[in-house]
């Protein structure tokens, strides 16, 4: 029977034996410990050129997890990983003596400390030779069956550890999700926009149509909720006079788990004051391009059978024209639930206004068939209360979002700052929460105050982090770009 068809009790408590056989000899198997180590990728970037066989008088201390081990009798190879890269260690009995078979004797998964020269193999393999080592951490667990390829979805998502242990794709992935935050962070912060951050504990949730989490603080004796958004706190900033100001953290939402809906995800907001939906779009467009050449080298990015090119200008539609495009039926001529209800060839429910009618039928007939980045503008009054009026267009509001493979990105407004018609929205939002919409914007009489201090024109944006970065990656699952992503049990 060989290691990998052993009962995993049997092995288990083979590792556990180990383990106090090494206290008994006096080793520390968790030492606290391993200075003037050098990365395995800098040690590679400094002998990249070496000839086989070839010797050099450099010598390293490096630490990683051992990944494989070949050979036996008198000379051993091992591969050695850690964050940076993986290099192959030579261990034989004439240079580590009584310490070659304590060596040999370690578990795949063990991390360990290793000194010795660097030289390359006859196979012009870059390798060290090592004359000392040491135990780092004693691997309790033996590693996944495939070390090199873990592919079970379901571990991979519950057990990231093992997935990035095992999967370089992995840990490429999620290095391209920290590069494009901090390219975020560089685009906002070199025009001179300031970072801020507000409360995710809130009294009154609001920003956004959604089901917020609730929780109860004790000293307080009262209930908060996680925010949905972070749009009323930040607006109240550009009234206090910070006119380029952005939030990049998490929002979380009461809603269902989906490969494209987390209950919690990382969310980019902006304002600024003098701006509108138009000067939004165009800052977007090059936001999102100039990150991606940053990060990936390029604009285009493949997506299933679909080249996707972030290059502006994007495509630009309007809710009615796309929606009459697709389905058919002309939203302004059906103005009612019932008349909508009818065309559309179903019966109202009792809980939907109209407003909330026409996102479900552009979610349905157009949101799949958006692949290229493409700007949707102009939608109903009924869902976007804190959206500016249309200049031009009774009955809509100066919104646009914007969406890639088939899924928003992006949400943007010329933002409301008529105190008195803000009130008046927030009425209308209270008429859909006594309807049964559970999603609908609360009154919010503290930010109607803040507008009646006064609020420049300002135009807003939101724009999903993890939504872009699996449009970067070609990820299918938001699952895929979340570290610990929501699972049920």
């Amino acid at each position: 029977m060989n290691g990998e068809e052993r009962p995993q009790s049997e092995l288990l408590a083979d590792r556990r034996a180990k383990l106090e056989r090494l206290r008994e000899q006096g080793i520390e198997p968790f030492p606290h410990g391993f200075p003037d180590r050098t990365e395995i990728a800098a040690v590679r970037e400094s002998h990249q050129n070496l000839d086989p066989g070839e010797e050099t008088g450099d010598r390293y201390r490096i630490a990683g997890r051992i990944t494989a081990r070949r050979g036996h009798g008198k000379a051993a190879f091992l591969d050695l990983k850690d964050g940076t890269g993986e290099i192959q260690v030579q261990a034989r009995v004439d240079e580590l003596g009584e310490a070659y078979e304590g060596l040999l004797a370690l578990d795949i998964g063990d991390i360990v400390g290793i000194e010795g020269m660097v030289f390359a193999s006859k196979r012009g393999e870059l390798s060290i030779r090592a004359d000392a080592w040491e135990l780092l951490s004693k691997s309790l667990r033996p590693p996944p069956e495939k070390f090199h390829g873990l592919e079970d979805v379901e571990t991979r998502y519950r057990r990231r550890e093992l997935d990035l242990m095992s999967n370089e794709e992995t840990r490429e992935l999620f290095l391209k999700r920290a590069r494009t935050i901090a390219q975020v962070r560089r685009w906002f912060d070199d025009r001179d926009f300031i970072e801020v951050e507000t409360p995710v504990l809130q009294p009154l949730y609001g920003g956004a149509l959604a089901r917020p989490f609730r929780t109860h603080h004790n000293a307080l004796d009262r209930d908060l909720y996680l925010r949905i958004a972070t749009e009323l706190y930040l607006k109240r900033l550009i009234v206090g006079g910070i006119d380029r100001v952005y939030e990049l953290g998490k929002d979380f939402r009461n809603e269902g788990v989906s490969h494209k809906h987390n209950p919690e995800f990382t969310m980019l907001e902006w304002y600024e004051a003098y701006a509108d939906y138009e000067k939004t779009a165009h800052d977007l467009e090059l936001l999102v391009s100039e990150v991606a050449e940053r990060v990936l080298g390029t604009t285009k990015v493949s997506r299933g059978e679909a080249e996707i090119d972030f290059a502006p200008p994007w495509k630009r539609t309007t809710m009615r024209q796309s929606i009459l495009e697709r389905s058919g039926i002309d939203i302004a001529e059906h103005p009612t639930r019932e008349a909508l209800a009818k065309a559309m060839g179903s019966e109202p429910d009792p809980a939907e206004g109209w407003g909330k009618m026409v996102d479900g039928l552009f979610s349905r007939e157009v949101e799949p068939a958006l692949i290229e980045p493409t700007f949707v503008f102009d939608y109903p009054v009924e869902l976007s209360p804190f959206a500016k009026a249309h200049r031009s267009e009774p009955g809509l509001v100066e919104r646009w979002e914007a969406f890639v493979g088939g899924v928003e990105i992006a949400n943007s407004f010329t933002e409301l700052n008529d105190p008195d018609e803000q009130r008046r929205r927030f009425e209308q939002q209270a008429a859909e929460i006594a309807r049964g919409d559970d999603e609908a914007q609360p009154y919010d009489e503290a930010f109607v105050e803040a507008l009646e201090q006064g609020m420049p024109p300002t135009g807003g944006v939101g724009l999903g982090i993890d939504r872009l970065v699996m449009m970067f990656t070609g990820a299918q699952s938001l699952r895929e770009v979340l570290l610990f992503p929501a699972m049920r049990s």
